[in-house]
């Protein structure tokens, strides 16, 4: 399961890939994902769906899947195979944020352990399911400029803070807790409730000496993009514009 991206990530080199090559060709791997030539496709009864792959700042992201026309002359990789190069246990994935008309910044997350949230936030920022991050507000902004300050996001379904069910159907786990900036957890109380896709993201250190339960996931790049959005003055102008996983090299 893991080759068919191994072979994609040899920083530049040329190398022969199984799943790229037409009759033994041998193709410059790089150009081709910087070119946008490269992309996972998923088929279903309504169609083909595709994602991109791209090269950024020595790092290989998969982007959510979309009904979008496929590249002329692109190399298609399944998305099942792409996936499955990711390790459950530290997957990373990223969300990028933006307002007033522009991107400003991606967030990356490490997703550990592996748990039924993980694989959920995974699913969302994938588009596996059908259903993506992508596109959806962040909804508000708790203990503004207090300790333990956070914000909600992830209503993938009316994209105002009352959907968000859960695509899996059971989300018990072995969670971890934390009261610290940059963890990820679950933004609703309920595990399996109405809004249980929804998850919130601590921009400041808890000091009551509690913490936070059903954590899945810690900031490790992008806190500042996330403190920022909160200073936006309407927290619900801050659009995840693009949402993925990074590709291990």
């Amino acid at each position: 399961m893991r080759e068919p991206v191994k072979s994609l990530v040899e920083a530049g080199r040329v190398v022969a890939v199984k799943s790229l090559v037409e009759a033994g060709r041998v193709v410059a791997v790089k150009s081709l994902v910087e070119a946008g030539r490269v992309v996972a496709v998923q088929e279903d009864q309504d169609g083909r769906r595709s994602a991109r792959i791209t090269l950024q700042d020595g790092q290989l992201y998969l982007h959510p899947l979309l009904r979008q026309p496929t590249p002329a002359h692109a190399h298609t990789l399944q998305e099942s195979d792409v996936v499955g190069v990711l390790d459950p246990s530290c997957t990373l994935a990223f969300l990028d944020l933006g307002w007033a008309g522009s991107t400003r910044g991606r967030v990356t997350i490490r997703l550990t352990p592996d748990t039924p949230l993980a694989r959920q936030f995974v699913l969302l920022c994938t588009g596996q399911r059908g259903h993506t991050f992508r596109n959806t507000k962040l909804l508000e902004v708790l203990d503004k400029g207090q300790p333990g300050e956070r914000v909600v996001g992830g209503d993938y379904e009316s994209n105002d803070g009352k959907g968000g069910a859960s695509l899996l159907p059971d989300l018990q786990g072995q969670y971890r807790q934390s009261g610290q900036a940059g963890a990820v957890w679950c933004g609703y109380w309920w595990l399996g409730g109405p809004t249980s896709a929804q998850f919130a993201i601590a921009t400041r250190d808890r000091q009551d000496g509690h913490q936070w339960s059903c954590v899945f996931g810690d900031v490790v790049s992008g806190l500042d993009v996330v403190r920022a959005a909160v200073n936006h003055s309407d927290i619900t102008e801050v659009t995840v514009v693009d949402c993925g996983v990074v590709l291990p090299l």
